[in-house]
């Protein structure tokens, strides 16, 4: 039997091989290239053949690299890094006549957040531009953006690799929220104060909430919830119409607060602040498009994060 030619590698098989490299995983490298499981079972099968070599052995915890994978990874992931750069830096890019579409992973609070300004500019400067919204687990993000298969992320996504590029876009911190007319009429509530409130209780998949209310637990603030949603859009109405009250971020709070239905009650202790900001990859720092998107967001929402009057 000929022995496969290594210098005419399908570059799609190559592809095959970063992807399961990054997600450990056949189904999820599939879905990153819009391949079927059995189409990636196949590449993997050809890149067995051609490195003469498992690459990667099944087990309880996914798909394990095999030595040799090891010292394929480094050098493969350098060359399509350089293929990327390469593209990059031919493309032109203006936002007014443009066309082209951005994925952008944010929670659902960073939804409400960031989307309509931003939207809004886009829908008077750069009509051609379109925004593909994502929720990526944090713990995939990076690898997520190093693949292409999201442009940017938004909010506050800790614990990113060393080759992503983080740019603060504000702090955050969480507050608790009542009606305008609530009878509590401190501007400054104890934590006895907070424990007599009812609550009620907003899910999100925003990674900085969920650690506030880990935090709060920790503390021991007791709070009797009285209303658990599955979303949080729901709460300022029904706060705003009953005593019941909620703990929001303050920059979702003060969006909700346009009208001056609430009143926003600072917490009576010190938790660690959330640091919201735009990231990126190194991997595609060449890319205009990307380029451009995010100094254009870090230019809005860096000065929009100012205190407001």
């Amino acid at each position: 039997m000929n022995k496969p030619n290594l210098g005419i590698a399908d570059l799609n098989l190559l592809r095959v091989f970063l992807a399961i490299w990054d997600l450990r995983s056949l189904t999820a490298a599939g879905d990153r290239l819009g391949l079927t499981q059995p189409a990636v079972s196949h590449a993997l099968r050809r890149l067995r053949n051609l490195f003469e070599d498992p690459l990667f052995v099944r087990t309880p915890n996914g798909m394990v690299p095999t030595d040799a994978a090891f010292r394929l990874y480094p050098p493969l992931a350098q060359a399509f890094a350089i293929i990327n750069n390469a593209m990059q830096q031919l493309a032109k890019f203006d936002p007014a006549t443009a066309h082209r579409v951005f994925r952008v992973s944010m929670s659902d609070m960073s939804e409400f957040y960031f989307l309509p300004p931003l939207i809004a500019l886009l829908d008077r400067a750069a009509r051609g531009i379109r925004i593909d919204v994502a929720n990526i687990p944090v713990k995939s993000v990076s690898a997520a953006m190093r693949a292409g298969e999201i442009d940017l992320a938004l909010g506050y996504v800790p614990g990113l690799d060393a080759g992503c590029v983080s740019q603060t876009l504000f702090l955050d911190e969480h507050v608790c929220v009542v009606r305008a007319g609530h009878p509590l009429r401190k501007a400054k509530p104890s934590r006895e104060d907070l424990s007599a409130l009812r609550y009620v209780y907003a899910s999100t998949n925003a990674t900085g909430h969920r650690m506030v209310e880990q935090w709060l637990d920790e503390l021991k603030l007791k709070r009797d919830v009285v209303l658990r949603l599955p979303h949080f859009v729901v709460a300022p109405e029904i706060v705003m119409n009953t005593d019941l009250a909620v703990i929001f971020p303050r920059s979702i709070a003060r969006r909700f607060n346009r009208g001056k239905a609430f009143r926003i009650l600072s917490l009576p202790f010190t938790l660690p602040p959330i640091e919201i900001q735009v990231h990126s990859h190194t991997q595609f720092t060449a890319d205009a498009g990307i380029a451009w998107l995010r100094e254009t967001i870090h230019a809005m929402f860096h000065r929009l994060a100012q205190p407001e009057l």
